[in-house]
């Protein structure tokens, strides 16, 4: 299925570009995510088709190839896209697109997402919200985000990293699976003691950035390990 129409840019008659042909930014990719992330909640996808479908949004520079891991699913609205349809009988209401603001609670959830500390350590444990997109921005810092009694809204999270010097650890159930392979690593250590596929659990980290002279390590809490030395 194609993307959208061409549209005008207004420079002057007869110019024309292609909306399909334009680049996309990081937040259009970010926000692909989620709705991909929200189909795998309505159970329009599998995570095998997610994982596919996320490769190919993370790699998209422009629209075209952008939206074409969204064009099958029922009540979004493609990138680029001039108007929001509205629901008619039986049809579901559109998902939120970038820039909406009738639909604080997305913004709520992106904003809430960001960790960025400098020269701290953020420890974020118990049952604090998971947004379906996490943002770690950390400089010469220690962050540790302990999943194992957290509030889920969808079952992967994505989790993208912009590290210097620092350290992530990521504290996961042990159902939960981790998939690290997507990082770019700069005098960086990766250490991941868990399952790191398929997603198959209640959990799934989907983890890629950039860590530079840092470390990031996924495991399953304490008392889990000994629980498993000793069988129980």
């Amino acid at each position: 299925m194609n993307g959208p129409d061409p549209v005008f840019d207004g420079a002057g008659p007869g110019s024309q570009v292609g909306n399909r042909d334009l680049r996309v930014s990081d937040a259009e990719r970010e926000h692909v995510g989620q709705l991909l992330q929200r189909a795998v909640g309505m159970g329009m996808l599998s995570l095998g088709e997610f994982t596919e479908r996320m490769d190919t949004a993370l790699a998209a520079k422009t629209r075209g190839e952008l939206n074409s891991v969204l064009v099958d699913l029922p009540g979004v609205r493609l990138i680029g896209e001039p108007s929001v349809p509205q629901p008619g009988p039986g049809k579901p209401a559109p998902l939120p697109q970038p820039g909406d603001t009738a639909r604080a609670p997305l913004s709520g959830v992106v904003q809430g997402g960001i960790i960025r500390p400098r020269m701290s350590g953020v420890t974020r444990r118990g049952d604090w919200q998971v947004a379906p997109v996490l943002r770690v921005n950390s400089w010469l810092s220690g962050v540790t985000l302990d999943f194992t009694q957290a509030v889920m809204t969808t079952q992967v999270v994505e989790i993208q990293v912009d590290d210097y010097a620092s350290s992530l650890t990521l504290i996961v159930p042990q159902e939960a699976t981790v998939d690290l392979d997507r990082l770019e690593l700069i005098g960086s250590s990766v250490n991941n003691k868990v399952r790191s596929g398929p997603p198959i659990g209640p959990l799934h980290l989907l983890v890629h950035g950039r860590v530079r002279f840092g470390s990031v390590t996924a495991k399953q809490p304490f008392m889990a390990h000994w629980r498993r030395l000793f069988g129980q």
